[in-house]
């Protein structure tokens, strides 16, 4: 795969720290949630990982609207992205729920979801790797 575009982020001091982007667009402190015994304080991997995932599937699911040629620009994509223990280390699971305007007809609406999890990156990088389930609202 050739890159079209490579962010570039370097995190400090783990879950307790910062992370800031080489272009200084993003600059953010870091904290546990509170749930892991943290502060919360600051935001935390698993937040940023479920913005980011929430925002690339509704860029797929858009994509796979217009092919189809099916008007979702009203749709919202939520991702809820839960850690814990898996053996001796933590795992991440995902829920995205997603928000289909009343126009598009149920049978419908599971393609384009089921399809623009088949072309999403996020949903491409973590296939087998984490359970991603899929919820249309």
């Amino acid at each position: 795969m050739d890159a079209l575009y490579t962010a570039v982020a370097t995190a400090t001091h783990g879950r307790d720290g910062r992370a800031v982007t080489n272009d200084g667009k993003l600059d953010l402190d870091l904290a546990l949630p509170v749930e892991l015994g943290g502060n919360g304080q600051g935001t935390n991997p698993e937040q940023l990982f479920a913005a980011g995932y929430a925002a690339c599937f509704a860029s797929a699911l858009g994509l796979v609207g217009r092919a189809a040629k099916v008007d979702i620009s009203d749709a919202a994509v939520t991702a809820e992205v839960g850690i814990g223990k898996e053996g001796e280390g933590f795992a991440l699971k995902a829920t995205l729920r997603v928000e289909l305007p009343d126009s598009v007809d149920e049978a419908t609406g599971r393609k384009l979801v089921e399809q623009a999890h088949q072309v999403c990156p996020y949903s491409n990088a973590t296939r087998n790797n984490m359970p991603v389930e899929l919820v249309i609202e």
